[in-house]
């Protein structure tokens, strides 16, 4: 179990974690809220859930490339020229629906740092995480955007790119992110094939 998701019977999966391991996704997981940002939930109309539903958001992208690929364009090629229509249906699109979708990433990092704060670390200096099918779903979120993230600031545009990292020389400054990176990926993969075993 050391390193990857494994089944648990009855759904969800559970990995065992060392206290680096837990210290660093517990870093990131916080640094993904950072840059998501605060939520709406102190605002004039917290207690309305119809002021809520009808709430705007952004209209336009945002600048920082890591926020853009967590938040794309709903419209248009990745990366290509919008025309004027395709910029005005995103704009549209995004200013319904990026309140909620960074709430629901917000809640998913906050998921991931709520299961690793309630981890007790064993005398071997390793825990054992047991998530539910909604811990799955939380985590499964937020690993896939700080990947996302990650993948941003290395400025990873497919697959191929990342075949470079691969090889980065240990006194690469990029060498820790990709690291990272790879982890996380790992992580991923092995918490879906958890969940599909």
């Amino acid at each position: 179990m050391a390193g990857h998701f494994e089944p648990l019977a009855g759904g969800g999966a559970a990995v065992a974690l060392d206290e680096v391991e837990i210290s660093i996704l517990r870093s990131l997981a916080v640094q993904l809220l950072e840059l998501i940002g605060p939520g709406e939930a102190d605002g004039p109309d917290a207690a309305d859930p119809l002021a809520r539903l009808f709430a705007e958001g952004p209209s336009e992208p945002p600048a920082d490339p890591a926020l853009a690929r967590l938040f794309p364009d709903a419209y248009g090629t990745p990366g290509a020229e919008q025309d004027r229509q395709e910029r005005a249906h995103a704009a549209e699109f995004r200013r319904y629906t990026e309140n909620d979708l960074r709430a629901r990433k917000r809640e998913d990092a906050l998921g991931v740092v709520r299961s690793l704060d309630g981890l007790t670390v064993a005398g071997d200096g390793v825990a054992v995480l047991r998530l539910d099918p909604e811990g799955c779903r939380q985590w499964l979120g937020a690993l896939n955007d700080l990947r996302l993230t990650i993948g941003a600031r290395l400025e990873i545009t497919d697959e191929d790119d990342g075949e470079a990292f691969y090889r980065l020389p240990d006194e690469d400054p990029r060498k820790p992110m990709v690291m990272a990176y790879l982890w996380l990926g790992g992580l991923q993969e092995t918490l879906v094939e958890a969940l599909t075993a």
